[in-house]
């Protein structure tokens, strides 16, 4: 549990300073990453790919996950 919320935390930041040049808070980071992690998850399986690679497979399956959502949420708001 506690690593998978270090993961979320993380993705989070990594995403929001790829789509933005900044993170946006530790919660918005959090929450980012955890959906992102989610979402990522599905888009991988969704395309035929699995996120293999241990940690850094998840984290990286997490980070695009967390960009989409990042994308989305910037372009709603």
């Amino acid at each position: 549990m506690i690593g998978a919320i270090i993961m979320g935390i993380l993705a989070g930041f990594i995403a929001s300073k790829l789509t933005s040049g900044s993170g946006k808070g530790l919660i918005v980071d959090l929450f980012l990453g955890l959906i992102g992690g989610s979402v990522g998850g599905w888009l991988f399986r969704f395309f035929g790919f699995q996120a293999t690679g241990g940690v850094l497979g998840q984290l990286v399956c997490a980070v695009v996950g967390a960009s989409v959502v990042l994308w989305f949420y910037n372009k709603l708001k």
